[in-house]
Protein backbone atom coordinates (compact mmCIF):
# COMPACT_ATOMS: atom_id res chain seq x y z
CA UNK A 1 0.00 0.00 0.00
CA UNK A 2 1.43 3.55 -0.68
CA UNK A 3 1.36 5.90 1.55
CA UNK A 4 -1.00 9.16 1.11
CA UNK A 5 0.31 12.94 2.19
CA UNK A 6 0.76 13.26 6.08
CA UNK A 7 0.17 9.13 6.14
CA UNK A 8 -3.09 8.89 5.45
CA UNK A 9 -3.56 5.22 4.18
CA UNK A 10 -4.18 4.46 0.57
CA UNK A 11 -6.00 1.75 -0.62
CA UNK A 12 -4.26 -0.55 -3.40
CA UNK A 13 -6.01 -0.31 -7.05
CA UNK A 14 -8.70 -2.60 -7.24
CA UNK A 15 -8.65 -6.30 -8.89
CA UNK A 16 -11.27 -7.55 -10.79
CA UNK A 17 -14.82 -7.35 -9.20
CA UNK A 18 -16.82 -10.68 -7.14
CA UNK A 19 -20.00 -10.41 -4.67
CA UNK A 20 -24.38 -9.38 -3.76
CA UNK A 21 -26.75 -12.09 -3.98
CA UNK A 22 -30.10 -11.05 -5.41
CA UNK A 23 -28.99 -8.82 -8.00
CA UNK A 24 -29.64 -4.93 -8.73
CA UNK A 25 -33.09 -5.65 -9.75
CA UNK A 26 -34.35 -8.03 -6.72
CA UNK A 27 -36.75 -5.12 -4.79
CA UNK A 28 -38.11 -3.01 -7.84
CA UNK A 29 -41.70 -4.93 -7.04
CA UNK A 30 -41.52 -4.22 -3.71
CA UNK A 31 -42.89 -1.27 -1.92
CA UNK A 32 -41.21 1.76 -0.85
CA UNK A 33 -41.58 3.72 2.43
CA UNK A 34 -43.01 6.47 0.17
CA UNK A 35 -41.06 9.07 1.09
CA UNK A 36 -37.50 10.63 -0.51
CA UNK A 37 -34.50 8.42 1.41
CA UNK A 38 -31.28 8.93 0.68
CA UNK A 39 -28.15 7.35 2.39
CA UNK A 40 -24.85 8.11 3.99
CA UNK A 41 -21.61 6.03 4.34
CA UNK A 42 -18.94 7.38 6.37
CA UNK A 43 -15.84 5.38 4.79
CA UNK A 44 -12.46 7.89 6.06
CA UNK A 45 -11.19 6.00 8.48
CA UNK A 46 -7.85 3.73 8.66
CA UNK A 47 -8.97 0.43 10.59
CA UNK A 48 -6.20 0.46 13.30
CA UNK A 49 -7.51 -2.42 14.59
CA UNK A 50 -7.76 -4.45 11.21
CA UNK A 51 -3.94 -4.75 11.31
CA UNK A 52 -3.23 -4.66 8.27
CA UNK A 53 -1.93 -1.48 6.07
CA UNK A 54 -5.22 -1.17 3.97
CA UNK A 55 -8.27 0.52 5.34
CA UNK A 56 -10.33 -2.30 6.07
CA UNK A 57 -13.42 -0.52 3.68
CA UNK A 58 -11.14 -1.30 0.73
CA UNK A 59 -9.84 -4.82 1.82
CA UNK A 60 -10.40 -7.31 -0.97
CA UNK A 61 -13.35 -10.38 -0.34
CA UNK A 62 -13.57 -12.49 -3.34
CA UNK A 63 -11.22 -10.06 -4.86
CA UNK A 64 -13.81 -6.77 -4.40
CA UNK A 65 -13.14 -4.18 -2.21
CA UNK A 66 -15.83 -4.58 0.94
CA UNK A 67 -17.45 -0.91 0.84
CA UNK A 68 -18.55 -1.84 -2.69
CA UNK A 69 -20.70 -5.03 -1.21
CA UNK A 70 -22.01 -2.75 1.03
CA UNK A 71 -22.68 -0.36 -1.84
CA UNK A 72 -24.16 -2.83 -3.67
CA UNK A 73 -26.50 -3.79 -0.48
CA UNK A 74 -28.02 -0.35 -0.43
CA UNK A 75 -28.04 0.58 -4.69
CA UNK A 76 -29.99 -2.55 -4.79
CA UNK A 77 -33.13 -1.19 -2.73
CA UNK A 78 -34.54 0.90 -5.18
CA UNK A 79 -36.17 3.41 -3.46
CA UNK A 80 -32.84 4.69 -1.67
CA UNK A 81 -32.11 7.27 -4.43
CA UNK A 82 -28.63 8.86 -3.61
CA UNK A 83 -25.70 7.43 -1.56
CA UNK A 84 -23.02 9.60 -0.55
CA UNK A 85 -19.76 8.42 0.90
CA UNK A 86 -17.63 10.47 2.74
CA UNK A 87 -14.06 9.43 1.76
CA UNK A 88 -10.21 10.93 2.37
CA UNK A 89 -9.09 12.62 0.02
CA UNK A 90 -5.85 10.72 -0.41
CA UNK A 91 -8.81 7.67 -1.09
CA UNK A 92 -11.14 9.68 -3.88
CA UNK A 93 -9.22 8.83 -6.99
CA UNK A 94 -9.23 5.05 -5.52
CA UNK A 95 -13.27 5.20 -4.44
CA UNK A 96 -14.08 6.71 -7.91
CA UNK A 97 -11.98 3.64 -9.81
CA UNK A 98 -14.39 1.43 -7.51
CA UNK A 99 -17.56 2.79 -8.61
CA UNK A 100 -16.46 2.58 -11.94
CA UNK A 101 -15.10 -0.97 -11.83
CA UNK A 102 -17.86 -2.28 -10.48
CA UNK A 103 -20.84 -0.27 -12.38
CA UNK A 104 -22.28 1.68 -9.25
CA UNK A 105 -25.00 4.05 -9.21
CA UNK A 106 -26.72 6.82 -7.67
CA UNK A 107 -22.97 7.62 -5.60
CA UNK A 108 -21.75 10.51 -4.71
CA UNK A 109 -18.58 11.27 -2.88
CA UNK A 110 -17.56 13.98 -0.38
CA UNK A 111 -14.45 14.68 1.47
CA UNK A 112 -14.58 12.70 4.71
CA UNK A 113 -13.53 14.64 8.37
CA UNK A 114 -10.96 13.45 10.69
CA UNK A 115 -13.58 11.33 12.63
CA UNK A 116 -17.01 9.38 11.55
CA UNK A 117 -19.02 12.02 13.07
CA UNK A 118 -17.52 14.54 11.15
CA UNK A 119 -17.29 12.89 8.25
CA UNK A 120 -21.03 11.66 8.68
CA UNK A 121 -22.04 15.84 8.73
CA UNK A 122 -20.04 16.67 5.87
CA UNK A 123 -21.93 14.10 3.80
CA UNK A 124 -25.58 15.53 5.94
CA UNK A 125 -24.22 19.25 4.33
CA UNK A 126 -24.05 18.02 1.10
CA UNK A 127 -27.50 16.90 0.92
CA UNK A 128 -28.38 20.11 2.53
CA UNK A 129 -26.75 22.52 0.49
CA UNK A 130 -28.00 20.81 -3.21
CA UNK A 131 -24.77 20.46 -4.15
CA UNK A 132 -24.81 21.28 -8.10
CA UNK A 133 -21.91 19.35 -8.99
CA UNK A 134 -23.02 16.42 -7.08
CA UNK A 135 -27.05 16.96 -8.30
CA UNK A 136 -28.03 16.11 -4.97
CA UNK A 137 -31.47 16.92 -2.96
CA UNK A 138 -32.46 17.17 0.35
CA UNK A 139 -34.09 13.71 1.13
CA UNK A 140 -37.03 13.37 3.81
CA UNK A 141 -35.42 10.63 6.14
CA UNK A 142 -31.77 9.67 5.65
CA UNK A 143 -29.97 6.56 6.19
CA UNK A 144 -26.72 6.44 8.36
CA UNK A 145 -24.93 3.20 7.73
CA UNK A 146 -21.19 1.72 8.14
CA UNK A 147 -19.61 0.84 4.97
CA UNK A 148 -18.20 -2.11 6.14
CA UNK A 149 -21.28 -3.79 7.01
CA UNK A 150 -21.84 -5.71 4.03
CA UNK A 151 -25.10 -7.89 4.73
CA UNK A 152 -27.79 -5.54 5.21
CA UNK A 153 -30.88 -6.54 3.88
CA UNK A 154 -33.79 -4.38 2.28
CA UNK A 155 -36.42 -5.64 5.50
CA UNK A 156 -34.18 -4.14 7.81
CA UNK A 157 -33.38 -0.25 5.72
CA UNK A 158 -36.95 -0.37 5.40
CA UNK A 159 -38.12 -1.35 8.84
CA UNK A 160 -36.08 1.48 10.48
CA UNK A 161 -37.30 4.05 7.53
CA UNK A 162 -40.58 3.74 8.32
CA UNK A 163 -39.75 4.12 12.40
CA UNK A 164 -38.14 6.87 11.43
CA UNK A 165 -40.21 8.64 9.69
CA UNK A 166 -43.29 8.09 12.78
CA UNK A 167 -40.57 9.11 15.59
CA UNK A 168 -37.99 11.13 13.74
CA UNK A 169 -35.17 8.30 14.41
CA UNK A 170 -34.92 4.67 14.68
CA UNK A 171 -31.77 2.57 14.91
CA UNK A 172 -31.27 -1.08 14.67
CA UNK A 173 -30.29 -2.99 17.85
CA UNK A 174 -28.84 -6.35 18.87
CA UNK A 175 -29.14 -8.77 22.19
CA UNK A 176 -25.72 -8.05 23.73
CA UNK A 177 -23.16 -11.24 23.52
CA UNK A 178 -20.96 -10.83 26.40
CA UNK A 179 -21.62 -8.96 29.93
CA UNK A 180 -20.21 -5.46 30.03
CA UNK A 181 -18.78 -4.91 33.64
CA UNK A 182 -16.55 -1.05 34.05
CA UNK A 183 -13.58 -1.57 35.48
CA UNK A 184 -11.86 0.61 38.63
CA UNK A 185 -8.66 2.96 38.07
CA UNK A 186 -6.69 0.26 39.81
CA UNK A 187 -7.67 -2.44 36.94
CA UNK A 188 -10.24 -3.84 39.16
CA UNK A 189 -14.11 -4.98 38.31
CA UNK A 190 -15.94 -2.26 39.83
CA UNK A 191 -19.43 -3.34 38.73
CA UNK A 192 -21.35 -5.14 35.69
CA UNK A 193 -24.28 -4.30 33.91
CA UNK A 194 -27.53 -6.18 33.92
CA UNK A 195 -26.96 -8.03 30.18
CA UNK A 196 -30.71 -8.34 29.90
CA UNK A 197 -31.47 -4.54 30.03
CA UNK A 198 -28.81 -3.88 27.56
CA UNK A 199 -28.73 -3.95 24.10
CA UNK A 200 -26.07 -3.58 21.24
CA UNK A 201 -26.70 -0.63 18.69
CA UNK A 202 -25.94 -1.80 15.12
CA UNK A 203 -26.52 0.02 11.91
CA UNK A 204 -28.00 1.04 9.48
CA UNK A 205 -30.08 4.05 11.69
CA UNK A 206 -32.74 6.13 10.11
CA UNK A 207 -33.57 9.67 10.73
CA UNK A 208 -35.64 12.41 9.79
CA UNK A 209 -32.96 14.75 7.44
CA UNK A 210 -34.39 17.88 9.41
CA UNK A 211 -33.49 16.20 12.93
CA UNK A 212 -30.24 14.82 12.31
CA UNK A 213 -28.95 17.66 10.11
CA UNK A 214 -30.03 20.36 13.08
CA UNK A 215 -28.70 17.79 15.85
CA UNK A 216 -25.44 17.93 14.50
CA UNK A 217 -24.91 21.66 13.52
CA UNK A 218 -25.88 22.31 17.53
CA UNK A 219 -23.19 19.51 18.43
CA UNK A 220 -20.00 20.33 20.39
CA UNK A 221 -16.91 19.92 18.94
CA UNK A 222 -16.42 17.27 21.75
CA UNK A 223 -19.31 15.26 20.57
CA UNK A 224 -17.45 15.41 17.12
CA UNK A 225 -14.65 14.61 18.01
CA UNK A 226 -15.32 11.09 20.29
CA UNK A 227 -18.74 10.31 19.87
CA UNK A 228 -19.83 7.61 17.93
CA UNK A 229 -23.66 6.77 18.24
CA UNK A 230 -25.84 9.15 15.98
CA UNK A 231 -29.19 7.95 17.89
CA UNK A 232 -28.16 9.80 21.20
CA UNK A 233 -27.36 13.30 19.30
CA UNK A 234 -30.88 13.17 18.62
CA UNK A 235 -31.84 12.61 21.50
CA UNK A 236 -29.69 15.26 23.62
CA UNK A 237 -30.47 18.09 21.14
CA UNK A 238 -33.44 17.70 19.42
CA UNK A 239 -35.11 15.62 22.39
CA UNK A 240 -36.00 13.16 19.70
CA UNK A 241 -36.44 9.79 21.22
CA UNK A 242 -35.38 7.06 18.88
CA UNK A 243 -37.33 4.23 18.00
CA UNK A 244 -35.56 1.13 18.07
CA UNK A 245 -35.59 -2.04 15.97
CA UNK A 246 -34.73 -5.41 16.00
CA UNK A 247 -31.86 -6.21 13.81
CA UNK A 248 -30.77 -9.53 12.23
CA UNK A 249 -28.00 -11.72 12.87
CA UNK A 250 -26.06 -10.46 9.90
CA UNK A 251 -25.37 -7.04 10.60
CA UNK A 252 -22.04 -7.30 12.11
CA UNK A 253 -19.08 -4.92 11.45
CA UNK A 254 -15.97 -6.15 10.05
CA UNK A 255 -13.23 -5.18 12.61
CA UNK A 256 -10.63 -7.30 12.69
CA UNK A 257 -8.75 -9.59 10.01
CA UNK A 258 -10.93 -12.29 10.63
CA UNK A 259 -14.18 -10.80 9.96
CA UNK A 260 -12.72 -10.66 5.99
CA UNK A 261 -12.98 -14.59 6.54
CA UNK A 262 -15.74 -14.82 7.93
CA UNK A 263 -17.17 -12.29 5.59
CA UNK A 264 -16.17 -14.59 2.47
CA UNK A 265 -17.88 -17.85 3.94
CA UNK A 266 -21.32 -15.99 4.26
CA UNK A 267 -20.58 -14.41 0.95
CA UNK A 268 -19.90 -17.79 -0.91
CA UNK A 269 -22.79 -19.69 1.16
CA UNK A 270 -25.14 -17.48 -0.39
CA UNK A 271 -24.08 -17.36 -3.98
CA UNK A 272 -23.80 -20.97 -3.79
CA UNK A 273 -27.52 -21.18 -2.87
CA UNK A 274 -28.31 -20.42 -6.77
CA UNK A 275 -27.35 -23.22 -9.25
CA UNK A 276 -28.33 -23.64 -12.97
CA UNK A 277 -28.07 -26.81 -14.99
CA UNK A 278 -27.98 -26.43 -18.36
CA UNK A 279 -28.25 -29.32 -21.18
CA UNK A 280 -29.02 -29.87 -24.71
CA UNK A 281 -32.31 -31.47 -25.52
CA UNK A 282 -30.09 -34.49 -27.39
CA UNK A 283 -28.59 -35.42 -23.85
CA UNK A 284 -31.46 -36.97 -21.96
CA UNK A 285 -29.64 -40.21 -20.77
CA UNK A 286 -30.55 -41.78 -17.45
CA UNK A 287 -27.49 -40.40 -16.10
CA UNK A 288 -28.22 -36.82 -16.52
CA UNK A 289 -31.45 -36.97 -15.01
CA UNK A 290 -29.61 -39.07 -12.09
CA UNK A 291 -27.33 -36.19 -11.74
CA UNK A 292 -29.51 -33.87 -11.45
CA UNK A 293 -31.39 -35.71 -8.71
CA UNK A 294 -28.55 -36.23 -6.75
CA UNK A 295 -27.49 -32.32 -6.84
CA UNK A 296 -30.93 -31.61 -5.91
CA UNK A 297 -30.27 -33.65 -3.00
CA UNK A 298 -27.02 -31.96 -2.02
CA UNK A 299 -27.84 -29.08 -2.04
CA UNK A 300 -31.41 -29.56 -0.41
CA UNK A 301 -32.32 -25.47 0.14
CA UNK A 302 -30.62 -24.20 -3.01
CA UNK A 303 -33.07 -22.80 -5.81
CA UNK A 304 -31.97 -25.49 -8.84
CA UNK A 305 -33.22 -25.43 -11.80
CA UNK A 306 -32.80 -27.35 -14.77
CA UNK A 307 -32.80 -25.49 -18.09
CA UNK A 308 -32.64 -27.27 -21.75
CA UNK A 309 -31.45 -25.34 -24.86
CA UNK A 310 -31.48 -25.70 -28.02
CA UNK A 311 -29.96 -23.41 -31.00
CA UNK A 312 -30.34 -20.41 -29.73
CA UNK A 313 -28.79 -18.53 -26.43
CA UNK A 314 -31.71 -16.83 -25.84
CA UNK A 315 -33.07 -20.14 -24.45
CA UNK A 316 -31.18 -19.34 -21.55
CA UNK A 317 -32.12 -15.31 -21.04
CA UNK A 318 -33.52 -15.97 -18.09
CA UNK A 319 -30.80 -16.97 -16.02
CA UNK A 320 -30.02 -13.76 -16.33
CA UNK A 321 -32.58 -11.92 -14.41
CA UNK A 322 -32.78 -14.16 -11.71
CA UNK A 323 -29.51 -14.52 -11.76
CA UNK A 324 -27.74 -16.94 -10.97
CA UNK A 325 -24.03 -17.45 -9.90
CA UNK A 326 -23.60 -21.38 -10.75
CA UNK A 327 -23.60 -23.49 -13.31
CA UNK A 328 -23.51 -27.39 -14.56
CA UNK A 329 -23.15 -27.34 -17.98
CA UNK A 330 -23.70 -30.96 -19.45
CA UNK A 331 -22.45 -31.36 -22.78
CA UNK A 332 -23.52 -33.44 -25.54
CA UNK A 333 -21.86 -36.98 -26.57
CA UNK A 334 -18.74 -36.26 -28.57
CA UNK A 335 -18.79 -32.68 -28.78
CA UNK A 336 -15.96 -31.64 -27.20
CA UNK A 337 -16.73 -28.19 -25.21
CA UNK A 338 -19.39 -26.93 -27.74
CA UNK A 339 -22.38 -26.13 -25.20
CA UNK A 340 -20.27 -25.30 -22.93
CA UNK A 341 -19.13 -22.42 -25.46
CA UNK A 342 -22.11 -20.53 -25.91
CA UNK A 343 -23.02 -20.34 -22.41
CA UNK A 344 -19.51 -18.63 -21.28
CA UNK A 345 -20.45 -16.18 -24.63
CA UNK A 346 -23.84 -15.89 -22.64
CA UNK A 347 -22.41 -15.44 -19.53
CA UNK A 348 -19.26 -13.00 -20.63
CA UNK A 349 -22.31 -10.55 -22.45
CA UNK A 350 -24.30 -10.36 -19.49
CA UNK A 351 -21.66 -8.83 -17.00
CA UNK A 352 -23.23 -10.67 -13.87
CA UNK A 353 -19.68 -11.46 -13.29
CA UNK A 354 -18.63 -8.10 -12.32
CA UNK A 355 -20.35 -8.47 -8.89
CA UNK A 356 -19.18 -12.35 -8.09
CA UNK A 357 -16.82 -14.61 -9.36
CA UNK A 358 -19.35 -17.69 -11.66
CA UNK A 359 -18.76 -20.95 -11.58
CA UNK A 360 -19.36 -23.14 -14.37
CA UNK A 361 -18.76 -26.91 -14.41
CA UNK A 362 -18.29 -28.12 -18.00
CA UNK A 363 -19.70 -31.83 -17.55
CA UNK A 364 -18.70 -34.94 -19.76
CA UNK A 365 -20.14 -38.28 -19.86
CA UNK A 366 -18.57 -40.89 -21.38
CA UNK A 367 -19.33 -44.62 -21.55
CA UNK A 368 -16.54 -47.17 -20.05
CA UNK A 369 -15.69 -48.84 -23.53
CA UNK A 370 -16.36 -45.93 -25.70
CA UNK A 371 -12.72 -43.96 -25.58
CA UNK A 372 -9.43 -44.01 -23.29
CA UNK A 373 -9.16 -41.00 -20.77
CA UNK A 374 -6.05 -40.16 -22.84
CA UNK A 375 -8.43 -39.81 -25.82
CA UNK A 376 -11.00 -37.91 -24.17
CA UNK A 377 -8.23 -35.64 -22.06
CA UNK A 378 -6.83 -34.92 -25.41
CA UNK A 379 -10.48 -34.05 -26.92
CA UNK A 380 -10.99 -31.51 -23.76
CA UNK A 381 -7.95 -30.09 -23.87
CA UNK A 382 -9.55 -26.87 -24.84
CA UNK A 383 -11.04 -26.60 -21.18
CA UNK A 384 -7.48 -25.10 -20.01
CA UNK A 385 -7.42 -22.21 -22.44
CA UNK A 386 -10.90 -21.68 -22.31
CA UNK A 387 -10.50 -20.78 -18.37
CA UNK A 388 -7.41 -19.09 -18.71
CA UNK A 389 -9.83 -16.64 -21.14
CA UNK A 390 -12.92 -16.47 -19.16
CA UNK A 391 -10.90 -15.83 -15.70
CA UNK A 392 -10.21 -12.19 -16.48
CA UNK A 393 -13.88 -11.93 -16.74
CA UNK A 394 -14.27 -13.46 -13.19
CA UNK A 395 -15.79 -16.84 -14.99
CA UNK A 396 -14.21 -20.22 -12.56
CA UNK A 397 -14.42 -22.49 -15.23
CA UNK A 398 -13.86 -26.18 -14.46
CA UNK A 399 -14.10 -29.62 -15.83
CA UNK A 400 -15.93 -33.06 -15.06
CA UNK A 401 -15.45 -35.84 -17.22
CA UNK A 402 -17.40 -39.07 -15.29
CA UNK A 403 -17.17 -42.48 -16.81
CA UNK A 404 -20.62 -43.88 -16.64
CA UNK A 405 -20.86 -47.79 -16.66
CA UNK A 406 -23.61 -50.29 -17.64
CA UNK A 407 -23.48 -51.58 -14.15
CA UNK A 408 -26.19 -49.29 -12.07
CA UNK A 409 -24.67 -49.66 -8.89
CA UNK A 410 -21.55 -48.82 -10.56
CA UNK A 411 -23.53 -45.68 -11.57
CA UNK A 412 -24.51 -44.46 -8.56
CA UNK A 413 -21.19 -44.35 -7.47
CA UNK A 414 -19.83 -42.56 -10.18
CA UNK A 415 -22.51 -40.12 -10.37
CA UNK A 416 -22.26 -39.88 -6.07
CA UNK A 417 -18.47 -38.67 -6.86
CA UNK A 418 -19.41 -36.41 -9.53
CA UNK A 419 -21.90 -34.60 -7.52
CA UNK A 420 -19.37 -34.16 -4.54
CA UNK A 421 -17.08 -32.65 -6.83
CA UNK A 422 -19.81 -30.27 -8.07
CA UNK A 423 -20.62 -29.60 -4.76
CA UNK A 424 -17.57 -28.88 -3.57
CA UNK A 425 -16.12 -26.55 -6.44
CA UNK A 426 -19.34 -24.33 -6.07
CA UNK A 427 -18.80 -24.27 -2.40
CA UNK A 428 -15.27 -23.38 -2.25
CA UNK A 429 -15.30 -21.40 -5.41
CA UNK A 430 -11.18 -22.09 -5.50
CA UNK A 431 -9.84 -19.97 -8.67
CA UNK A 432 -6.26 -22.16 -8.05
CA UNK A 433 -8.27 -24.99 -10.05
CA UNK A 434 -9.93 -23.31 -12.59
CA UNK A 435 -9.17 -25.03 -15.74
CA UNK A 436 -8.58 -27.87 -14.63
CA UNK A 437 -10.24 -31.33 -15.83
CA UNK A 438 -11.71 -33.60 -12.62
CA UNK A 439 -12.12 -37.19 -13.20
CA UNK A 440 -15.04 -38.91 -11.32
Amino acid sequence: MEPGPGGACRPPKPGLGRSRPGGAGSSLSRPGPGCRVAAVLPAGGCGERMGVPTPKQFCLVLERPLISHALRALESVHWIEDIVVAVTRENMEAMEDIIQRYQHKRIALVESGVTRHRSIFNGLKAMAEHGATMKLSKPEVVIIHDAVRPFVEEDVLLKVVTAAKEHGAAGAIRPLVSTVISPSADGCLDHSLERARYKASEMPQAFLFDVIYKAYEQCSDYDLDFGTECLQLALQYCQTKAKLVEGTPDLWKVTYRRDLYAAESVIKERISQQICIVKDTKEDGEHVGLLEEMLRNEFKHANITSQAWGHSARDLDHIILEPYYNFVCVNVMNSGCHETQKLLKLLEDSHLSIFYPLVVISVHFVADNSVSLGEKMEDLRQIRELAKEVKKRNILLYGLLIYYPQDELKLQERLGQGTDIIAALIKERNPGLAGQLLVA
